[in-house]
């Protein structure tokens, strides 16, 4: 096994145990919420500000798409499947190891939130942000949103298009020269 190889695998291996310690977490505090929140007030962390309550959401972000569990499966499984094959993808630079970090939170958070359609036909929710009327949201929602916005940045300011190359099915060696 050479020197790339090696790193490849070291940072697989970095990106699945952060993939399963933030679906633990996730899947921990879902256990609480559904322990101690379901069938209770909510409770307030933050008067006016920030709540603890149980909601069951059988949509998707935002309660869209309600009671279509078979689809959000299909369309979660096929997104992991677009991340995995990006994050097996990535070349073994420094400056990518951000991009295993983000996409590892994407996955997990997708992952824990599939879990949850399997096991109970609805996604546990229970982190709400009164202060806004913001939807009620869970750990694996934070993942996906944080990841997924911070990838947008660095994909917009930070990478450039040449840094970018490897997401191409286009084969570099037969790329016409100008």
């Amino acid at each position: 096994m050479n020197n790339n190889e090696i790193n490849r695998n070291k940072w697989l291996i970095i990106d699945g145990l952060l993939a399963f310690m933030l679906l633990a977490f996730d899947q921990f505090t879902k256990y609480l919420a559904i322990t101690h929140l379901k069938d209770a007030p909510a409770y307030v962390l933050f008067d006016g500000i920030l709540e603890l309550q149980y909601l069951e959401n059988r949509g998707s972000a935002f309660g869209m798409l309600q009671n279509q569990k078979i689809f959000l499966l299909f369309v979660g499984v096929v997104f992991m499947a677009v991340l995995l094959f990006f994050l097996f993808k990535l070349p073994q630079k420094k400056k990518f190891r951000i991009v295993h970090i983000l996409l590892a939170m994407i996955i997990a958070g997708g992952i824990g939130n599939m879990v949850d359609r399997l096991r109970f036909d609805c996604v546990v929710d229970f982190i709400s942000f009164v202060l806004i009327n913001f939807p009620i949201f869970n750990v694996a929602d934070i993942c996906i949103v944080v990841g997924t916005i911070a990838l947008f940045l660095l994909f917009l300011f930070v990478f450039k298009e040449k840094d970018l190359e490897f997401m191409s099915f286009k084969q570099n060696k037969y790329r016409e020269v100008k």
